[in-house]
């Protein structure tokens, strides 16, 4: 109850100050910037945002006064603004919250001086020498300024323009003003927490095949992007991965991933699991500055197994309708699929991020095969990604059937030819992708009903050999 009745007391003041014409801040303005930083901790979120927990020092007189907060990130949230004094808080209360992001600039300050005298500089072609005039601006005209000099009117002046002062009510910096009513003398540890947009956070992981594609060499790194407008020194640094909710949708930022796959790393993250997400805590302090984008290791790990799949993949509307020509020279899909086991070396959280593969050639240089993205993994799941197309391996589908029986019952057969030109057996599986309801009448291989709408063969093709896959399908609508 006491602290309500100070608030109280002090909304009273506030008042009576106004209304008298009195001056309303007791004591005046305070502002503390980076200088005072005594320790800031980073938690990037995986979906453009940052939650920024800023300790700043300073000392703190009683009364009613400003504390202004300087060096926040330009894209701050100012509705996730929060402040309290870590040592003293009973004693810190806030009032009032602003923030100001008006900022300096050319533009800004001939807008706050039209109306008012200025004066313009010239310098003299025959002495040599700088001229100045007094004038009055009368408009700014988005950047083309129009002047009032005497009793003339003139514009695209091109001389410098000399400001007397800079107008308070723009700022170098985004800030963070607060009006605090303090009864605590003393100095104060405050801790400032907001969120701010612009930072984003990826894994980027290094797979490196071996010759027989049977295993290969893992590397993670946390690719952090900075557009915040801010920079956070010898920061604590945390990454939440996983799907929060969001009132509104963050546009993804792309992030550029050099080539690391020549680079060795070691973790430097302690994983842990955080609600439904899991957490991610850098080992030590990191700098991340504006306009940067940081690369820290994750992950390293080697001999892990890998499965290296051909797939030919059709499409639904095959069975809506007849074709009289075959589809020829389809493509042939190459899938890397591994399991994310403990005893395939691997077996823990895998956040979303872009997975790139290379493999060493016939002279031990290493080359990139291909890359895709991956979504949130958990330990004991599978990854199975697309690296491409197969250059040595031809599919041909071709309709040999379609027959209306009744009304809404339609039989469709189609033959797939393989072509193997590799120099080694391979098995290449075929999905199909028939819709409403069906049934396999005849098939020239075993078959999987893998769902509704999800049906595969195994097709061993030797090489530089031909292999045909023949199938019937009765389908009711």
């Amino acid at each position: 109850m006491s602290k309500i009745y100070s608030i109280l007391l002090t909304s009273l003041f506030l008042m009576v100050a106004l209304s008298a014409g009195n001056i309303v801040y007791a004591i005046g303005q305070n502002s503390i910037g980076v200088e005072n930083q005594t320790g800031v901790e980073v938690t990037v979120y995986n979906s453009n945002i940052g939650l920024v927990k800023d300790k700043r020092q300073i000392k703190l007189q009683k009364g009613i006064q400003e504390l202004k907060f300087m060096d926040v990130a330009a894209q701050i949230m100012p509705t996730s603004v929060s402040i309290k004094s870590l040592g003293a808080q009973d004693g810190f209360n806030v009032l009032e919250q602003n923030y100001e992001y008006d900022l300096l600039s050319p533009g800004k300050l001939l807008d706050k001086y039209i109306g008012k005298e200025i004066k313009l500089i010239t310098k003299n072609p025959y002495t040599d020498k700088e001229e100045t005039v007094k004038a009055t601006l009368l408009s700014n005209n988005e950047g083309k300024p129009v002047y009032k000099i005497g009793n003339e009117i003139t514009f695209n002046h091109p001389g410098r323009v000399i400001f007397p002062e800079v107008p308070e009510s723009l700022i170098s910096k985004p800030t963070l003003v607060w009006l605090i009513n303090n009864q605590v003398s003393s100095l104060h540890e405050v801790e400032a927490i907001y969120l701010t947009g612009g930072i984003n956070w990826r894994a980027d992981y290094i797979i490196v095949l071996n010759d027989k594609d049977t295993s290969a060499n893992v590397s993670g790194w946390v690719t952090i992007d900075n557009r915040s407008g801010g920079t956070y020194k010898d920061a604590s640094l945390k990454l939440v991965a996983g799907d929060i909710s969001r009132v509104r949708d963050e546009s993804r930022m792309e992030m550029a991933a050099g080539m690391m796959a020549m680079r060795k790393t070691e973790p430097q993250f302690k994983e842990d699991t955080f609600f439904e997400y899991h957490i991610y805590t850098l080992d030590r302090k990191a700098t991340v500055k504006q306009n940067q984008t940081k690369q820290i290791g994750l992950l390293q790990t080697s001999n892990v197994p890998v499965k290296k799949q051909f797939i030919y993949e059709g499409q639904s509307y095959f069975f809506h309708n007849y074709y009289g020509e075959p589809f020829k020279n389809e493509k042939v899909a190459v899938n890397i699929e591994i399991a994310n086991k403990s005893e395939h070396n691997l077996g823990i959280p895998l956040p979303k991020g872009i997975l790139r593969m290379y493999k060493h050639d016939a002279d031990g240089s290493l080359q990139f095969i291909g890359e895709n993205s991956i979504q949130h993994t958990p330990k004991d799941e599978k990854i199975n990604v697309k690296i491409g197309n197969a250059f040595d391996i031809v599919g041909e589908r071709k309709q040999m059937q379609w027959e209306k029986v009744s009304k809404n019952i339609n039989e469709v057969a189609y033959e797939i030819s393989l072509r193997n030109h590799k120099a080694e057996d391979i098995v290449v599986k075929v999905v199909e992708h028939p819709f409403a309801d069906w049934k396999v009448l005849e098939s020239s291989h075993t078959y999987k009903r893998e769902d509704s709408a999800t049906l595969s063969f195994d097709v061993p093709v030797k090489k530089n050999k031909e292999a045909k896959l023949s199938y019937k399908l009765r389908i009711k609508y």
